[in-house]
């Protein structure tokens, strides 16, 4: 059971016009979400899967002829082993699949037994809106609460987020960055749900391989693989900018040891909020 004592700060669940899906964890409505807590394969960041091989072939020589030797070894010898000859073609069709299985289960369950159209559920939470303009959010079904359309209980499978359902499906990665923090409740429901899908191997671990790139180690893959590179030492600090806490025991591991911690159980922060988070959260 994991309780941190802290709760980052959130607002009411708001309705808005639902317009389509783009990505696996980005639907659009009036403006794009991102969200929170989660993480999916890319489905194109990179360009296509030859071009995004190339980035990452790039990164796995550096790793390996020393270049990169400021990071740890063990961090290193953790990336080479997934930079994999077919391993872009692995994780962009992965993203291509969970935006798929995103589109569908949103679909589905906006859809009423009448065939009309629910709307979105919006819960923003914690940091507002993100360095890319996306809005940070927790996404549901709108539920009028009126005698046709009423709200089911709290602990109806209605009533779960399409965030926690992404990844009880194996399409996304438990990704719970500092101060979007869910309650302590939710926290160990969405632990659950991620140990549960990876023991039973199910959605992109299923077809693609416990080896398969996770959507933030092939963001900072590409980063150390991008063909301009000018000094290592800024390659690493672009693609490290998060330290990784171990919710088991809430230690702290830095900006390199994330690896050593399974998926399910990493908390990130990001470096400049790191003295504020040791305020707030009992971290050792």
């Amino acid at each position: 059971m994991v309780d941190l004592g802290f709760v980052g700060p959130s607002r009411p669940a708001q309705d808005y016009r639902f317009v389509k899906v783009t990505d696996g964890d980005t639907p659009t409505i009036e403006m794009s979400i991102r969200m929170v807590s989660i993480d999916t394969p890319e489905s194109q960041l990179g360009g296509s899967p030859p071009t995004a091989q190339a980035t990452l072939d790039r990164a796995r020589t550096r790793l390996s002829d020393g270049t990169y030797d400021a990071l740890p070894e063990d961090l290193r010898e953790h990336l080479i082993a997934r930079l994999t000859p077919d391993a872009a073609q692995r994780h962009l069709t992965a993203g291509k699949l969970a935006a798929e299985a995103h589109r569908s289960m949103v679909s589905t369950r906006l859809t009423r037994r009448d065939g009309s159209q629910r709307k979105m559920a919006v819960i923003a939470t914690g940091e507002l809106v993100e360095r890319n303009g996306r809005l940070l959010a927790y996404t549901a079904p709108w539920f009028t609460g009126s005698d046709a359309d009423p709200l089911p209980p709290r602990d109806h499978p209605d009533r779960r987020t399409f965030n926690l359902d992404m990844v009880a499906l194996g399409w996304a990665a438990t990704f719970v960055i500092y101060p979007s923090i869910p309650r302590a409740s939710d926290l160990n429901l969405l632990i659950d749900e991620a140990g549960t899908a990876w023991r039973e191997q199910r959605g992109a671990w299923h077809q693609f391989g416990s080896d398969l790139l996770l959507g933030y180690e092939y963001r900072a893959c590409l980063k150390l693989g991008d063909r301009t590179l000018d000094d290592p030492a800024d390659a690493i600090a672009a693609a490290y900018q998060r330290v990784c806490v171990d919710l088991r025991t809430l230690t702290e591991v830095g900006l390199f040891g994330y690896h050593q911690v399974p998926p399910a159980q990493r908390l990130w922060i990001w470096a400049t909020d790191l003295e504020q988070a040791r305020k707030d959260l009992p971290l050792t």
